[in-house]
């Protein structure tokens, strides 16, 4: 790999392969612990927030408010999907079981917690090069790139499959109630 290739990679610059960027939302797939794969065909007409999340992070106390809209919207529909990421800071170094385990016992969290796996760079995963590809830059990108810049980054996307926002890390899971009662 070449250092100009290096760094713009680490900035956000990476290559989304055109087979992944021109899915629709319910094409894609992510893996649960354990290797079950999650069919995102099954969330055709409902909302969804995807956030990417860490354990040992100052924003960790999010796990709560997340639940909290998990608990007050899923019986109308919306869904939260957490992608535990080990890429800023080792915040999330535990096993999946750990992760899902601290999860539970400390912000009571029922929502869905993916495998661990990477949001930024040649080994991210499917879902979140999609994301980037559909809502890359913006205020949260690093410097205008595409990049997740940190741990609790969060994409809204509505029913029919297309994102309606990319949050950073500071903006608070109850900030966001607005929005998702609009899809609602």
């Amino acid at each position: 790999m070449s250092f100009l290739t290096s760094v713009t990679s680490k900035l956000g610059y990476e290559s989304i392969p055109a087979s992944i960027a021109q899915k629709s939302f319910y094409e894609l797939k992510a893996t649960l612990p354990g290797g079950k794969v999650l069919d995102f065909s099954r969330f055709k007409g409902k909302p969804v927030l995807i956030v990417n999340t860490a354990s040992k992070c100052g924003f960790t106390y999010q796990y709560t408010g997340l639940e909290e809209l998990y608990k007050a919207y899923n019986d109308r529909g919306l869904e939260v999907l957490g992608f535990p990421s080990n890429e800023f800071g080792s915040q999330e170094p535990g096993t999946d079981e750990d992760i899902a385990s601290f999860c539970q016992l400390n912000h009571g969290v029922t929502f869905p917690l993916m495998k661990k796996s990477e949001v930024n760079g040649k080994n991210m995963n499917e879902v979140f090069a999609w994301l980037k590809a559909q809502k890359g830059a913006g205020v949260e990108g690093i410097a205008g790139t595409t990049a997740i810049k940190w741990n609790f980054t969060k994409f809204l996307v509505n029913k029919e499959g297309v994102v309606v926002g990319r949050y950073g890390s500071s903006t608070k899971p109850e900030k966001l109630k607005e929005e998702i009662e609009k899809l609602l």
